[in-house]
């Protein structure tokens, strides 16, 4: 088993920090990861990637070439990083900021990824959190409990309970997907 992931948005949406977290997942669940990341000469507001490998087995080539699955969390972010997904592709926008990706037969999920998570935790700054839980409720690679563990063993201290609810937000949005 290998999967692919791409994590892209704007910088400061913490998709660089939900690769790693997703990598620290697979990693607890005894798998293989790789999570490299690159974003533009902006701190914030640029064009922002992570991408993870998974595998049960070594990995012998660290770069994503066809995403498996891809997180597209601003209008930019579809534009620039989603030329290579493949038909058999996932595709997660979030809702509130991505209106056109364009159609390579990949199944497309559209969730109101941003919006949930001010909704449930108050702050847009959770959505990372709640995304990782719409890739990993979607696409079950890793464990919810490996999930949950490297989300606390990441998040700043007295987050916590609010990175909880994110989480658990985003696993019941997919749910509905």
């Amino acid at each position: 088993m290998k999967e692919t992931f791409r994590f892209s948005g704007t910088g400061g949406q913490g998709l660089i920090t939900a690769g790693i977290i997703l990598a620290e997942a697979a990693l607890l669940d005894g798998k293989m990861a790789i999570q490299s990341q690159s974003y533009g000469p902006e701190a914030r507001g640029g064009a922002s990637k992570a991408e993870v490998i998974l595998s049960d087995a070594p990995i012998h080539f660290s770069r994503v070439t066809k995403p498996q699955t891809l997180l597209l969390m601003s209008q930019e972010a579809a534009d620039k990083f989603a030329y290579d997904a493949a038909p058999n592709s996932l595709v997660i926008t979030d809702s509130l900021f991505v209106d056109r990706v364009e159609d390579r037969g990949a199944r497309r999920v559209d969730l109101p990824i941003t919006h949930t998570a001010v909704e449930t935790c108050g702050k847009p700054l959770f959505a990372n959190i709640v995304a990782l839980g719409v890739v990993a409720g979607l696409t079950h690679c890793v464990t919810a409990a490996s999930l949950e563990r490297a989300v606390l063993d990441r998040v700043p201290k007295g987050t916590e309970e609010a990175n909880k609810k994110a989480l658990q937000a985003g696993y019941k949005l997919a749910q509905g997907a």
